[in-house]
């Protein structure tokens, strides 16, 4: 069972629009952790965040996490993840799944046919889900936006 602080609100989980265009200017060079050099000031092109995020514009969401279940993997409650509901759920992925009454997002793992939703926050215990359980993959998370600390 998932901790009620667990799941995610439905009011956080909104549909991707490419109609609208957030351009960004995109410079040509990786920035450094040192010292920069000043040939690096080269702005190439303007970026999109839809051209670098979204593949699949009719089967991607947006998706606020609101817990701390996956701080392991740097996800935390406030990011934003992209996920795209047309990407299988192969072993290892981290999804968002729907599961007894509610969303949450974990790695999954397949053992068999039982699903393990693994957390990686030791808080939370990882969730079996049997056959026959309230369970479906709702996307896989290809994108995590979050604020720098």
């Amino acid at each position: 069972m998932i901790a009620i602080s667990d799941y995610i609100d439905p009011a956080d989980i909104v549909k991707a629009s490419i109609e609208t265009r957030y351009e960004i200017p995109f410079f040509s060079s990786y920035v450094q952790a040192g010292f920069p050099s000043p040939a690096d000031n080269y702005l190439e092109k303007v970026c999109d965040l839809n051209d670098l995020c979204v593949t699949n514009a009719e089967s991607t969401y947006f998706v606020r996490v609101t817990s701390d279940s996956m701080i392991g993997d740097r996800i935390e409650a406030g990011d934003v993840l992209v996920v795209d509901s047309s990407r299988e759920a192969v072993d290892g992925k981290i999804i968002i799944a729907w599961y007894s009454g509610g969303h949450t997002v974990k790695r999954i793992h397949y053992a068999g046919d039982m699903v393990i939703l693994m957390p990686s926050n030791t808080k939370y215990e990882p969730i079996y889900v049997h056959p026959g359980d309230d369970f479906r993959v709702f996307g896989v998370v290809t994108f995590v936006i979050h604020k720098p600390l």
